[in-house]
């Protein structure tokens, strides 16, 4: 049995892929790939936000009910702000732990995680809780602050379809938008500028932990 501790986010993101390519049915993996296939053909990753830029700041609510402000965290040293689309969504429930794994090690080189999310207070306290989260977890609601950075994007009314029948979306999130933001990442420098960004348009890629602690060290 491997360590979990030194097996990549990516092998378990892609073990999971081939799964779901081996056990799904052809109508849901057809509509999964033209989901994929407009996210990617958005203009999207032109207009987030990149490095280089000003990060917008942000006050947003966490798992405890209390507000967390971006400035404020940024007075301590880097933040590592990452997204993730739900506690519904198995890849994000891997990401989650893989950072929680790595997370003494952002600390160790003198950044804070956070973690945003579109899901409601209450799934987000489910989610910190169930993944044994040691950072901070904070809703987004309305996906207003991922709007700022660029990175939300409207599912196609099929993914939608099935996302609501298989994992109740609309009701994780309060609304019935059916947006969700890109599993972006950003590592953000005390000034407040994006010194580091991942982006991509299929959700089931994301920035690796240990390569985050390694641009931690490399440049902080």
């Amino acid at each position: 049995m491997s360590d979990t501790n030194t097996t990549s986010l990516k092998s378990k993101l892609d073990e999971k892929k081939a799964n779901f390519e081996l056990n799904a049915d052809e109508t849901k993996k057809k509509i999964y790939a033209a989901g994929f296939a407009d996210v990617e053909n958005s203009d999207i990753l032109s207009l987030a936000k990149q490095v280089g830029q000003q990060a917008p700041n942000f006050t947003l609510i966490n798992a405890l009910g209390k507000p967390v402000t971006l400035e404020d965290y940024l007075k301590k040293g880097p933040v590592v702000l990452t997204w993730y689309r739900g506690g519904w969504c198995p890849y994000c429930n891997l990401t989650l732990r893989q950072l929680q794994q790595e997370l003494p090690n952002f600390k160790a080189n003198g950044a804070n995680l956070l973690a945003l999310t579109p899901e409601l207070p209450d799934a987000s306290v489910s989610t910190s809780e169930k993944n044994d989260l040691e950072f901070e977890v904070l809703s987004d609601i309305g996906n207003k602050v991922a709007k700022d950075y660029g990175i939300v994007f409207k599912l196609t009314d099929d993914v939608a379809k099935v996302y609501n029948a298989s994992f109740g979306l609309n009701d994780h999130n309060g609304d019935t938008s059916n947006e969700l933001p890109l599993a972006a990442t950003y590592i953000i420098n005390e000034e407040g500028k994006i010194d580091y960004a991942y982006l991509n348009t299929d959700y089931r890629n994301r920035a690796e932990p240990s390569e985050i602690t390694a641009f931690l060290k490399n440049n902080f």
